[in-house]
């Protein structure tokens, strides 16, 4: 039996520590404390970045429909609706659509689905504003031979002079319900089949988003949702299927700008169209671009972005 080494024998790296020397250690150097306050700000970031990101994703489900609240509220208050592009409702409606079909096959962050959710509820009210507030039909002029500037002419067709003081308190009233905007040309709504003329100056197959009554949008949208839904079930088990839908709706929704950027070239002027519309448009995508990349979205998410930025700009 081999004899218990001396405790004097043992090295000092192999030597326990002394009770009091360890209490000494403990007072010096309160580990416990220290390590409890990390965890404590740790703890305070996490809730932080949680209640930061719960604010992002809401600002990200209700800020673009609040966009367009203004636009309404303008519409409403002049009772005209001309100067607005429809087509811009019809974009934001089928892209949407469109997205949430894409959302079954992949399932992207639900303050997205709720941002499709409410867009679409909002831009059917809009449209359905636009339709009871549009022009009636005055005559049979080219609103496209009137500069920007030019006065509104007399909706009565007999009525060819006016005097001075007349004119001012006119032009008066105009600056006052723009909001120094560029003013009015004169637009009046053209009767028959050139009243359904489209932006680009002829008419559409089948009239497509020109029709007078706010149901044949609806028996549009019915028909897009059934049809979706039946590819939906034959080719929804394949993902190419899935990315292709997610481009297609993105895509849609990129060219938002567009039906306006043309309306306003055609009219030779932005009366009617609300710069905060624009500003909301330009904010908006730019604030939608960071999210997507800081949120990891899908790829269709953040071309869609850069893409609407980019015409935002123009």
């Amino acid at each position: 039996m081999e004899p218990r080494p001396n405790r004097d024998d043992q090295t000092p790296s192999t030597r326990l520590p002394h009770p009091e020397t360890s209490r000494s250690w403990a007072k010096m150097y309160p580990l416990d404390s220290l390590f409890t306050g990390i965890a404590s700000i740790a703890s305070i970031n996490g809730a932080m970045s949680d209640i930061i990101g719960t604010l992002a994703a809401i600002g990200m489900a209700i800020g673009p429909p609040l966009i367009y609240v203004d636009q309404a509220y303008n519409i409403i208050k002049r009772k005209d609706s001309s100067g607005f592009s429809t087509d811009v409702c019809g974009v934001i409606i089928i892209a949407n659509v469109t997205r949430v079909f894409f959302w079954l096959g992949n399932r992207f962050e639900t303050p997205l689905l709720v941002q499709s959710l409410l867009l679409i509820l909002s831009q059917l009210l809009l449209l359905s504003l636009c339709l009871h507030y549009r022009p009636h039909p005055s005559g049979e002029s080219d609103p496209t031979t009137y500069a920007p500037l030019s006065p509104m002419f007399d909706a009565d067709p007999e009525a060819e002079t006016e005097t001075e003081g007349e004119y001012e308190a006119r032009s008066h009233q105009r600056d006052e319900s723009n909001s120094g905007f560029l003013q009015r040309p004169p637009v009046p709504t053209l009767r028959g089949a050139s009243a359904r003329l489209g932006m680009l100056g002829k008419e559409r197959p089948m009239n497509f988003w020109q029709w007078e009554g706010f149901g044949s949008y609806l028996e549009f949208l019915a028909g897009m949702i059934v049809v979706l839904g039946v590819l939906q079930v034959i080719f929804g088990r394949w993902m190419w299927y899935i990315d292709a839908l997610g481009f297609v709706a993105l895509t849609i929704e990129s060219t938002l700008p567009i039906p306006q950027f043309i309306s306003n070239w055609k009219r030779k002027s932005c009366y009617g169209f609300r710069s905060t519309t624009l500003a909301g448009w330009l904010f908006g995508d730019i604030y939608k671009t960071g999210y997507f990349f800081l949120r990891h979205a899908p790829i269709q998410f953040k071309v869609t972005a850069i893409m609407t930025v980019c015409w935002d700009v123009v």
